[in-house]
């Protein structure tokens, strides 16, 4: 088959790889009808994560329909249409039981433990997301062999186009949780750090719990104006205004925003200090969405972080956030906890996902997708591939 496959930073291609074969009982082979790429993508297409192997198949995001079953699966059937989540979870372990499926026990048998701090269990295994998250070949690809497939996969009604649901495979379960998470509702005022597809459906799902104002912070104006178009939003240039978060307070009456989501992650644009130390391997990446969420939020409020994070970093500001009583709700989402919830209000015309799709390619042109995605061209907010 054909899939794209990691060579090094910022060199992917697409090439021909061994078809993929059941290997468990409750395994499912999946055929790919739609790929996207992920924000958190390009963390691996940069090489910043590690873990990475020569060859590895890339990608979190996708669906299809199952060409083949184990004899143990129930859930779903040859031939069902089904969306994948981007975590592998077991369903019955500790965390699996208390719906923390990203935190699942039993699935990451990669090599994770090795590669992680001994202080750190790893979590879930993901699919295409190096070895620290047990290896498995991802979902840009024209197949792909899905475990544990009585508690991930969900089976998508007819009617639905692949472009309205294929996101319940991360972005939009990820945002719903931020809100969540967030715990913000009807009349509440949040800052959302990230225009990018995590932020913008963060956006969605705010307005569609009616939170009442939205504060986005980025410097692509291509983003900000499509998600004030579309969501609402207050845009904020910080390229224009040097202190977003002192820009935020002055228009919240002086106290600043119930919740500042930070979709954004360890990528963010960082001080020279910052830059010089991440480039040495002396931290794990850059603080500064961090500390202007903590500068922004209210006392007793909540900062929300669905941004990747690894490693450590220095000015973290625990002081200021001690201060204001801040919460803080962080880490990867639970993907199947959320999928039910968030297909039904989909169907109801409730979410319409799709509306941040910007272009649309072949799984052949994946190289020139991740490349424009990386460097923001012709207004790229998110790409669909097929195979």
């Amino acid at each position: 088959m054909q899939a794209l496959t990691y060579h090094g930073a910022r060199d992917v291609r697409v090439t021909s790889v061994p078809d993929p074969a059941l290997l468990d009982a409750d395994d499912i082979i999946v055929r790919v009808t739609a790929t996207a790429i992920c924000g958190s993508d390009l963390h691996l297409y940069r090489g910043k994560v590690p873990g990475m192997e020569e060859g590895d198949i890339l990608g979190h995001e996708f669906m299809g329909v199952i060409e083949e079953a184990g004899p143990a699966v129930r859930r779903v059937k040859r031939g069902d249409r089904v969306v994948v989540p981007f975590t592998v979870s077991c369903g019955g372990c500790f965390f699996c039981e208390r719906r923390l499926f990203a935190a699942c026990e039993t699935t990451n048998r990669g090599g994770g433990a090795a590669l992680a701090p001994k202080s750190i269990r790893p979590g879930a295994a993901m699919f295409g997301y190096t070895h620290l998250y047990g290896g498995l070949a991802g979902g840009q690809a024209e197949y792909v062999r899905v475990p544990q497939a009585n508690v991930g996969p969900l089976a998508v009604p007819e009617g639905l186009a692949d472009e309205q649901v294929l996101f319940l495979s991360d972005i939009l379960p990820t945002g719903y949780q931020a809100v969540f998470n967030a715990e913000v509702g009807r009349g509440s005022v949040i800052a959302i750090f990230g225009a990018g597809p995590v932020g913008l459906m963060a956006a969605a799902c705010a307005r569609m719990l009616g939170v009442e104002r939205i504060f986005m912070v980025d410097h692509h104006r291509y983003r900000l104006d499509f998600a004030e178009k579309t969501y609402g939003v207050e845009p904020i240039d910080f390229d224009k205004v040097d202190d977003p978060a002192a820009a935020i307070i002055e228009n919240t009456a002086f106290r600043g925003v119930d919740a500042s989501i930070d979709a954004v992650g360890f990528e963010a644009k960082g001080s020279t200090v910052e830059t010089a130390m991440a480039t040495l391997k002396l931290e794990g990446g850059s603080g500064t969405v961090l500390r202007q969420c903590i500068a922004a939020t209210r006392r007793g409020g909540t900062v929300s972080v669905p941004g990747v994070y690894s490693g450590f970093m220095h000015a973290f500001m625990f002081g200021d956030a001690f201060d204001k009583g801040l919460a803080l709700r962080c880490g990867q989402t639970h993907v199947q906890r959320f999928m039910p919830e968030l297909l039904e209000r989909i169907a109801r015309g409730e979410l319409a996902p799709q509306a941040i799709v910007s272009h649309r390619m072949k799984l052949a042109d994946a190289a020139r997708a991740y490349e424009m995605f990386d460097r923001k061209e012709d207004g790229c907010r998110k790409v669909i591939l097929t195979p």
